[in-house]
């Protein structure tokens, strides 16, 4: 009778622990935008932080004019880098409104012949696969009104995540130890508490040298992509230049992507022109600068970086990369780095006794 008790209320708990995990996972879905505002405040906060320090303890500043210079000047970063997009999308709704179909169609004609003449290889028709492509729908003109509600609707989530951000960024540089406490309520004792103490400061130094090792990681590549753009003639060269360093945050293939982005908008803004003799030079150039750059990058920026920033071997961190990348798609390879770094550190904290993670985490 005892024993049939003890299953009965055994089998209840576990139907309400389930019921519960459920209702939390199905919580965390309903406000998965709050989660990601939150997300990006406290890489926002990490990249801040040694600002924040400098400015208190050399500038002897007032923790709060120091968090809000802080965001100000992060927040001026990311507006000129949004007004660098300016003049692509103004060049390009210029060409869009000065489109001539017919000529349009001659020239997409042209370079297809030119191309398949070159290379010996059948002809595409290029009219007939972006007429079954997304892109006749989006040149349609009756999807317009609809459009422009999307955006007016879209930058009013912009403008009240941007709040949101800076709202949250702002107290979690203000107080240092607020993340802290909202995650010690997870510490059961109080030897925990002192060693997921100083996991959370571990985590928020790397993490904060990774973040910036990051942004210098993007202006380098700035810096070559606009020398190598500018020799070459590319529209906007300063501009393009920015987006293919940007692509470079997504590992292995935003490089990639930023390449296949360049080259395509090198060959648009040619149309018309020889193939042989104009186009294709200036895209075998502007290929070479970009392998050029890209093994810079691979063999002397990111090892110098990545390597000193989260205290991980090279081939440990290519290894982590593809696992998280063919396990969760390109949003794993964004978070690959600093969610390995935190496992890393959390490891080391709590499982310290095994030899593997002995091994893996001595630099740390």
């Amino acid at each position: 009778m005892i024993r049939s008790k003890t299953i009965a209320n055994g089998i209840v708990r576990a139907v309400f622990i389930l019921a519960f995990t459920c209702l939390f996972f199905v919580f965390l879905y309903t406000i998965q935008s709050i989660l990601i505002y939150i997300l990006i405040a406290i890489i926002i906060s990490l990249i801040g932080r040694p600002l924040v320090i400098f400015f208190r303890k050399y500038l002897k500043l007032n923790t709060g004019i120091a968090v809000i210079i802080t965001l100000l000047l992060i927040s001026a970063i990311f507006s000129g880098i949004f007004l660098l997009f300016i003049p692509i999308l103004s060049e390009q709704g210029q060409l869009l409104s000065e489109v001539n179909l017919i000529d349009l169609n001659t020239n997409l004609n042209k370079l297809n012949s030119q191309i398949s003449e070159y290379f010996h290889i059948e002809e595409v028709n290029l009219v007939d696969i972006i007429k079954e492509s997304n892109i006749s729908n989006f040149l349609n003109l009756k999807s317009l009104p609809t459009a422009v509600n999307s955006l007016f609707s879209g930058f009013g989530s912009l403008l009240i995540g941007l709040f949101s951000v800076l709202f949250i960024a702002f107290f979690l540089l203000k107080d240092s130890k607020l993340l802290e406490k909202s995650l010690l309520v997870f510490a059961k004792k109080k030897e925990h508490e002192t060693k997921f103490r100083h996991a959370l400061e571990t985590i928020k130094e790397l993490l904060s040298r990774y973040f910036l090792g990051l942004l210098l990681q993007v202006f380098i590549l700035f810096i070559l992509y606009t020398i190598v753009f500018s020799v070459f003639d590319v529209n906007n060269a300063i501009a393009v230049a920015l987006i293919a360093a940007i692509f470079n945050l997504i590992p292995y293939v935003g490089p990639l992507m930023g390449c296949a982005f360049v080259l395509i908008l090198t060959t648009t803004s040619h149309l018309g022109e020889d193939f042989s003799t104009v186009i294709l030079p200036k895209l075998g150039y502007i290929l070479l600068g970009y392998i050029i750059i890209q093994l810079i990058d691979n063999f002397i920026n990111q090892p110098f970086i990545f390597g000193n920033s989260v205290k991980s071997h090279p081939l440990e961190i290519f290894l982590v990369i593809l696992i998280f990348g063919a396990s969760m798609g390109i949003g794993g390879l964004i978070i690959a780095v600093p969610a390995y770094t935190v496992i890393k550190v959390i490891a080391k904290e709590f499982l310290s006794k095994y030899k593997v993670v002995k091994q893996l985490t001595k630099e740390i």
